[in-house]
């Protein structure tokens, strides 16, 4: 519970009375952001394969009853590991999205890194995801353009001791080489845990001191990134209702895993943060994350607790008048952020692929 709160925890005070959803119907943006490691734990080749295989043939099933306002089932975003880079593994993954059930993006662990090594391996990676036809293409210029979750949470050298990243400058690396956008918050109780919790906002990048995405610009209906990065955030807040040795609330950080399964329970902290473009508080914005292909997690991810939290969801938060609900990739979630900011209103689902990005296998 005490892990690392004190970088947070004021923000999350302040904030109590500050954030809610308003107007009718709310719309719910929800998305799944998976740091999908099928390598974890050091798989060779054939596991990989198998493990990639089993979300192959159990998602669809686990998806495809179920439905959001506009008639689409659960979509995922797969944020694969650029490092672990495996082309038989990844086409496997392909084939599941080009049904439909997904995107992939690009999840990085780097050590020891220059500004010139990292960019290095950032355009690599493009290479390797676009040849299965995977990422996106920005509309106006044509450049691959893709998400980012950043390995071990060490985004622009975070932690203390300079581990597991190196690049002070980070944020201008990601955003010069096609990044369009930062999914890796929240990472507590980690301590690259920001003070700024709960945010859609640019962080502007100061290549002399790290963790440049400590604070930043909250995206606001009229405004624009001027060159910063945007930095799309998941739910941070306490879940009195999952205690600790039945005192002290637990830290909810939208983690779905065998630990930390999903609950309908969950699912209501999660949208109750109203996590929105300022401006737009009837676009609520939920944004949650897993390790799905560890196996333990994947058992939970692809069972039935998964499924109840998409019944809740569907029942809950999909009545049409009150509330609208709409599944989403984090591409999708993206350009209707930025749709928001551009003062569009009314149904967003609208905009998932219009305005900034679209699917390279499409363009």
């Amino acid at each position: 519970m005490i892990k690392g709160t004190t970088i947070w925890l004021p923000s999350y005070l302040a904030g109590r009375f500050g954030r809610r959803a308003s107007g009718q119907p709310v719309h719910i943006l929800f998305c799944i952001v998976d740091h999908y490691e099928p390598d974890w734990g050091g798989a060779g080749l054939e596991e990989q394969l198998a493990r990639v295989e089993r979300w192959v043939r159990e998602y669809p099933r686990s998806a495809r009853p179920h439905r959001d306002h506009d008639g689409r089932w659960p979509r995922y975003s797969f944020f694969y590991p650029a490092e672990a880079y495996q082309p038989q593994v990844m086409e496997r993954l392909a084939a599941l999205c080009r049904e439909g059930f997904g995107e992939v993006e690009v999840h990085l662990h780097h050590d020891g890194d220059t500004a010139e090594s990292l960019a290095k391996k950032l355009e690599q990676a493009k290479a390797d995801f676009a040849r299965h036809g995977l990422l996106s293409r920005d509309q106006a210029t044509g450049q691959v353009r893709f998400a980012f979750v950043h390995g071990n949470w060490a985004l622009d050298n975070a932690r203390s001791d300079g581990k597991w990243c190196g690049v002070n400058n980070e944020l201008e690396v990601l955003s010069r080489v096609g990044c369009y956008a930062d999914f890796t918050l929240p990472s507590a109780p980690s301590q690259t845990q920001t003070r700024k919790i709960n945010s859609l906002y640019y962080a502007q990048d100061d290549p002399q001191r790290p963790k440049s995405h400590d604070t930043g610009r909250d995206v606001a209906v009229g405004g624009q990134g001027n060159g910063a990065l945007l930095m799309i955030q998941g739910p941070l807040t306490l879940n009195w209702h999952r205690r600790k040795l039945g005192c002290f609330p637990r830290i909810e950080n939208g983690e779905l895993s065998a630990f930390n399964p999903p609950t309908p329970q969950r699912a209501d902290l999660w949208i109750r943060e109203a996590i929105h473009v300022q401006g737009r508080p009837d676009w609520v914005f939920v944004k949650i994350y897993t390790h799905g292909a560890k196996p333990a997690n994947a058992d939970v991810v692809l069972g039935r607790a998964m499924e109840e939290m998409w019944t809740h969801l569907e029942t809950a938060y999909n009545d049409g008048a009150r509330y609208q609900l709409h599944y989403v990739t984090a591409r999708e979630l993206c350009n209707v952020v930025k749709a928001a900011e551009r003062g569009e209103t009314g149904d967003p689902g609208r905009f998932r692929d219009t305005g900034l990005i679209s699917p390279l296998s499409r363009s």
